[in-house]
């Protein structure tokens, strides 16, 4: 047991606090965010040839667990992590009762978007009530088309989403926009905006009613978001 941790009882009563961080786009961004917040990786986090995917904190009353943003939402869901930060758009696409998300950080914003190809093509891919769609989050995109009366058959992709009309795969695309450069450059126009994304910071419902340095972490990422807000 380190000196931090014998000097916090919340810490030897629970154990280590386990905060869950997304690889990728967001990271950078929430990393002065979590140092604000008084979350410091230790120094091995930011070395690029460490493979490790679980990391102490500078107090060594933390750990952290670096994995894939949708990954993020289910191990603080299922209580594997009682604290992370992920994008909206994986909070809504899964939908988890488990989790709760009190602060909205003000990073990583972008938009979840329809996309079809600019220049028309043969329509092969049903028929104006039933469409393919190639998409990571086929349970929003479902959901966005049938509130239209439109059936969705959603394809699921991890990547390249780009390339599903040109390949014959899909006749449209959902999939998130920043500057929208990546759908000129595959010939692919935005024709829908589905909603904005931001990054969140997300906690165990189960945790957050037990654990009291879960609500403390909380009310320290709040008081960050506002004074960047002013």
């Amino acid at each position: 047991m380190t000196a931090s941790s014998k000097a916090d009882p919340d810490s030897s009563r629970f154990g280590s606090l386990i905060f869950a961080v997304p690889k990728g786009r967001i990271l950078d961004e929430a990393l002065p965010v979590m140092a604000d917040a008084g979350v410091v990786p230790e120094s091995a986090f930011h070395d690029k040839l460490d493979r490790s995917l679980s990391f102490a904190d500078e107090t060594g009353t933390m750990r952290i667990l670096r994995v894939r943003a949708f990954d993020v939402a289910t191990f603080v869901a299922f209580g594997a992590a009682q604290v992370g930060i992920v994008g909206s758009d994986v909070i809504e696409e899964f939908d988890y009762s488990e989790l709760y998300a009190p602060v909205d950080l003000g990073i990583g914003k972008c938009r979840l978007s329809v996309a079809e190809p600019k220049e028309p093509v043969e329509y092969k891919y049903g028929n104006a009530s039933h469409l393919r769609v190639a998409t990571k989050y086929p349970n929003i995109t479902s959901r966005y088309f049938e509130a239209k009366g439109i059936q969705a058959e959603c394809i699921k992709l991890n990547g390249a989403m780009e390339l599903a009309p040109s390949a014959g795969l899909a006749g449209r695309i959902v999939d998130l926009v920043s500057t929208g450069g990546t759908l000129k450059s595959n010939g692919l126009v935005e024709t829908d905006r589905i909603m904005q994304v931001s990054a969140r910071l997300i906690v165990n419902r189960a945790a957050w009613k037990t654990d009291p340095r879960v609500a403390k972490l909380v009310e320290r990422f709040r008081a960050g978001a506002e004074r960047k807000a002013a």
